[in-house]
């Protein structure tokens, strides 16, 4: 017998569980089918494609049988499929084998139901069994291998495993019922549970029990050992649509998502002809929790001719649509395709493009007809739909269309073609302005002109603006320019801005001077209303915030933008540098230009103590 300890994530998850998440304890049962359905799903596929098991004996189901005589009640769920031999007890019931842990772990809310998804997401749906049981005993044996192993924990921080029989190969789960949980060793509320989660598992779920039987008075004749189907072992996705109900549709998806809401929306389609399959996706409510992990896990499942393949496969879909769930079952590939093939093969890539259009229709379809729902989206997925206008570029037209921003004019969200219908008759561009936070591109000196002009800008407030945006470069013919570059002010000229340069000339000249290498130019600015001046990048050069966002990924040659300070020529500020003439003055007003306009776009000021020192050496002779 070995003693083993939990890794210290598994305790702490443990133990959210079991004080956190009563209210939903029946999904315990729920996860323990889903988990003997990956194994049999696992098995059947090598049945089916590899020699040394084509001749293993293999009865596909689940049985589920419970006691419930005296003080000791138990419920114990059992499978035909791959099982697990010592070490992979070890791996799957001991420890959480994934990056990301500690993330997850903090991302817990105290929140019964959205922690009780997140806890079904990160694929530790097992655990649960400890909401009702005091003790769990697992007994496996894999498939090929002669040796039986038991696992067995009381969830309290330790586990043992010994060696054990098992007649086959597969996984047994005995539960020693605790108070919590006394109430499932009953047949009645197997069923309900199974019915209600698990409906549509592919293989047959058993129930095993005892029928009382009674005669015409009613008095009890005899008890006679049962075995029941409880469940319709039907591939729900291959039925007719007409004959699926909506409650059904929301089932699947719970059990193939471990998610406890509902989904947002859903597509099933078939397709027949030159290339014959099935799909059925689902939108989810929520983000997964790992959306922006690199190793997060794929949520589409492809199985050929109803038999599963794989679940860990990110090419059966864009990144971009990685928060998809849902089967791709097709007819045409071959059983025994490896995750090589896949990725280049053809079918799969037909299968995987006209799978994308067709999901990026149903976006527009809800985006047109259902617009609260697709705020609902939108809240959730907007960013990774912005992160495909860079990868999907023959979908880049459907979608623009899907994408939505924040703006100066309207409330909540706007699309590219709201803002073109708002557009001023003779407006030349869609304009935008990109940056961290919101609130501080809203307050940007450089948007002051526009709003005195009434020009509408699209307020871009996440990373993944700053990269794609400059790339998409026009939306049905008309331009998108970014407010802090140089060559944005094209609707914003007026004709006394060439006399105004002219008088402003010996300023300019001096500043640059004073600033040197600091700054690319120095020129007066179309784009003030109330603020003495701002910084703009050159159109051939990065922002500033893409040249932070390159070294932050580890990108050191990337050259220093020097920025393009642009003055205002109606401040007063700037008005009295006229008439400066002692040139450390004048050098401290024109450095203190310079360092506001890096601070209110949110880029760093180059030396913070000479910018106090010259911040106090003003207020002192302002004072």
């Amino acid at each position: 017998m070995a003693k083993h300890q939990f890794q210290t994530e598994v305790n702490q998850l443990l133990n959210l569980i079991v004080h956190s998440l009563y209210s939903h304890k029946e999904i315990f049962l729920r996860e323990l089918i889903s988990n003997s359905s990956d194994a049999l799903d696992k098995l059947k596929y090598l049945t089916l494609t590899d020699e040394e098991f084509k001749s293993l004996p293999f009865d596909p189901r689940i049985d589920v049988e419970f006691t419930e005589d005296g003080d000791e009640k138990t419920l114990t769920v059992r499978d035909t499929g791959i099982g697990m031999n010592s070490e992979e007890l070890v791996e799957s019931l001991g420890t959480i084998a994934k990056s990301g842990t500690r993330e997850f772990l903090g991302k817990l809310t105290g929140d019964t139901r959205k922690d009780s998804n997140l806890i079904g997401q990160f694929g530790v749906g097992f655990y649960s069994v400890f909401m009702v049981a005091d003790k769990a005993e697992v007994i496996s044996r894999k498939a090929g291998e002669e040796k039986a192993w038991k696992w067995i924990s009381d969830g309290k921080g330790e586990f043992e495993i010994t060696e054990a029989e098992r007649d086959t190969q597969g996984t047994t789960v005995i539960l020693h019922l605790g108070e919590e949980g006394r109430e499932y060793a009953s047949r009645w509320q197997i069923e309900q549970v199974v019915k209600k989660y698990s409906n549509h598992i592919a293989f047959p779920i058993f129930l095993h029990y005892t029928r009382t039987e009674y005669d015409d008075k009613g008095k009890e004749k005899g008890k006679t050992p049962t075995t029941e189907q409880i469940n319709s072992a039907a591939a729900l996705w291959k039925r007719p649509k007409a004959e699926i109900t909506e409650e059904e549709y929301r089932e699947f998806y719970k059990t193939i998502s471990h998610d406890t809401e509902d989904p947002l929306f859903y597509l099933h389609t078939r397709a027949e002809g030159t290339l014959e399959y099935t799909t059925l996706f689902f939108v989810p409510k929520n983000a997964p929790f790992d959306m922006y992990q690199v190793d997060y896990r794929p949520g589409v499942k492809l199985y050929v001719k109803r038999v599963f393949i794989t679940d860990d496969e990110k090419e059966l879909m864009p990144t971009y649509l990685r928060f998809v769930r849902g089967i791709i079952d097709s007819e045409d590939l071959p059983l025994n395709v490896s995750r090589e093939i896949l990725q280049q093969n053809r079918i799969m890539a037909k299968i995987r493009e006209s799978s994308v259009k067709k999901i990026l229709t149903e976006f527009a379809r809800v985006a047109q007809e259902e617009p609260e729902k697709w705020l609902e989206f939108i809240k959730e997925f907007n960013r990774p739909l912005k992160e495909g206008l860079y990868s999907d570029y023959g979908n880049r037209e459907q979608l623009l269309e899907l994408v939505r921003f924040k703006s100066t004019k309207a409330e909540g969200w706007t699309s590219l073609a709201e803002y073109k219908e708002r557009m001023l008759p003779d407006q030349k561009a869609i304009y935008y302005i990109t940056g961290d936070n919101d609130s501080t591109l809203r307050n940007s000196p450089l948007l002051e002109a526009y709003r005195r002009k009434d020009i509408e800008v699209l307020v871009m407030s996440e990373d993944v603006d700053e990269l794609v945006i400059p790339m998409v470069g026009t939306y049905k013919e008309t331009e998108l320019k970014a407010v802090n570059r140089s060559d944005a002010g094209e609707d914003l000229k007026e004709k006394k801005d060439k006399k105004k340069d002219k008088e402003l000339q010996p300023v300019i000249d001096r500043m640059k001077k004073v600033l040197g290498d600091q700054v690319k130019d120095v020129v007066t600015s179309v784009r003030l209303a109330d603020s003495p001046s701002c910084i703009v990048v050159d159109e051939s050069d990065p922002t500033m915030k893409m040249a932070q966002m390159m070294k932050a990924m580890g990108n050191l040659n990337m050259p220093e933008v020097k920025p393009i300070l642009e003055i205002n020529p109606d401040h007063a500020i700037v008005l009295r540098m006229k008439d400066l003439e002692a040139d450390d003055r004048f050098a401290d007003a024109a450095f203190l230009l310079l360092d506001q306009a890096l601070l209110v776009e949110g880029a760093p000021v180059k030396d913070p103590a000479e910018f106090v020192k010259r911040l106090n050496r003003v207020m002192e002779t302002a004072l």
